[in-house]
């Protein structure tokens, strides 16, 4: 009997350490499965994104900078971009931005008034110079890589511009942090520009900075052709309900070299006017301004979601400098939903600033001032600005084109009037494709 006993007690000790094993593999083979079997991570950008941009804008007005303030401010502008994004893997994207901006313009067609035989010289008519068009060619290649749980987004950037007389490096960075289930969000950036000038003067007084002229006709040429701008943002957005979304943000700017342009004029109250032509006065000197400039911005967002119809979308700013200006900035954007597929934009936005301590109206600087511009972008106006766009979303990319898909169309036209007499109309608009 002891025996028998002994046998069956002898049988459940190799079942229990049978089952105890069998229950140990599997544990360990489910944990090993845990570690091994990836879960599913939604790509940050599914396929290859290409945008087709472009705008046209004209401009008039009656105070061109290159004339003193006084003069024709006639200027267009044609502007083509592609954008094209490129996801490399499930978290980093590579995006590759070209632009070409053509112009022609009345006003700095006026740098060289005199260039043709047999014309006055006019300020409120273009001059047939060169210096009246030319284009600007944009480059820009940034990256961005966000973290497996997609609450951190880092971003760097490096962009180049070159115009006939201008050329500038960028170098940018940026980091996203998102929290609080992803309904708050804070940013960081950073941006520096280098930036060098081809020191043109306007053409009457051009011989003037030469070095060979006695130094008791001669003027003082600028002291540097260049620039340094460094910018940092800062930036936290927040779901405030189901229904409204805010955001606040922080910008710093400080900006240091030729901060002047070269060949904008400036006509003294204290110096004899030389008026030859068509009423065209000749340069007491060109515009002159400190080397540094340092500005503040503060921004704050607010939208909200009406209905399936409606939502507002309202921007406040407010902006100053140590050059003297102050200004402040209200927009407000009504997108409209009309079915599935297509989002009206009408919007209006509000401009207000003072003067720069350094702007003078034409013949009332001084000779003995040591900075003076007529830049009407440095005068105290105030400015109206009225669009309306149109937009259509295909999320599933019915319409195919040479293996990609049309994803949304969108149209804007804009019209912009300030207090200064300047006004201009804009339109634009973009095709996105996406990969099949």
């Amino acid at each position: 009997m002891q025996l028998k006993t002994a046998i069956v007690n002898n049988k459940i000790t190799k079942s229990l350490k049978k089952t105890l094993t069998f229950i140990l593999c599997a544990t360990a083979l489910l944990a090993y499965g845990q570690d091994t079997i990836p879960s599913y991570k939604k790509r940050v950008l599914e396929t290859v994104e290409i945008d087709f941009l472009a705008s046209y804008y004209s401009q008039d007005g009656n105070n061109a900078a290159v004339t003193g303030g006084i003069g024709t401010e006639e200027l267009t502008d044609r502007v083509s971009s592609i954008v094209v994004s490129i996801p490399l893997n499930d978290d980093d994207i590579l995006k590759i931005d070209a632009n070409v901006s053509a112009y022609t313009s009345a006003s700095s067609s006026n740098v060289d008034a005199f260039d043709s035989v047999g014309q006055a010289a006019d300020p409120f008519v273009a001059s047939s110079g060169a210096s009246g068009s030319d284009e600007w060619v944009n480059g820009v290649i940034a990256y961005s890589h966000s973290s497996d749980d997609r609450n951190n987004i880092w971003g760097a950037n490096i962009s180049v511009s070159k115009e006939y007389d201008y050329f500038s490096i960028g170098l940018a960075g940026n980091y996203t942090h998102l929290f609080n289930k992803k309904n708050t969000e804070v940013s960081i950036s950073g941006n520096v520009y280098f930036d060098q000038w081809k020191l043109i003067y306007p053409e009457e007084i051009r011989d003037y900075f030469d070095e060979d002229v006695p130094e008791v006709f001669a003027l003082n040429g600028l002291p540097t052709d260049k620039r340094n701008s460094y910018a940092l943002g800062f930036g936290v957005s927040q779901i405030l309900s189901k229904r409204a979304q805010g955001s606040l943000s922080l910008d710093l700017v400080q900006q240091e070299g030729l901060l002047s342009t070269p060949f904008q004029r400036v006509y003294f109250a204290d110096k004899d006017d030389i008026i030859v032509g068509n009423g065209f006065q000749f340069a007491d000197d060109i515009e002159r301004l400190p080397s540094t400039r340092f500005k503040i911005a503060v921004g704050g967002r607010l939208n909200y979601y009406l209905n399936e119809v409606f939502v507002l979308r309202s921007y406040l700013r407010y902006y100053t400098d140590n050059w003297g200006i102050t200004s402040y900035t209200a927009s407000l954007e009504a997108p409209i939903k009309i079915g599935d597929m297509f989002t009206l934009y009408p919007s209006y936005r509000y401009y207000n600033q003072t003067k720069a301590d350094y702007f003078y109206k034409a013949n009332q600087a001084l000779s003995t001032d040591e900075f003076y511009t007529s830049d009407y972008d440095l005068s105290r106006f105030s400015a109206n600005q009225f669009g309306f766009g149109v937009s259509y979303t295909d999320i599933l990319t019915k319409v195919n084109l040479l293996g990609f898909g049309i994803k949304s169309i969108n149209i804007k036209g804009s019209y912009y009037e300030r207090s200064s007499s300047l006004s201009y109309f804009m339109v634009s608009g973009g095709i996105k494709f996406v990969q099949d």
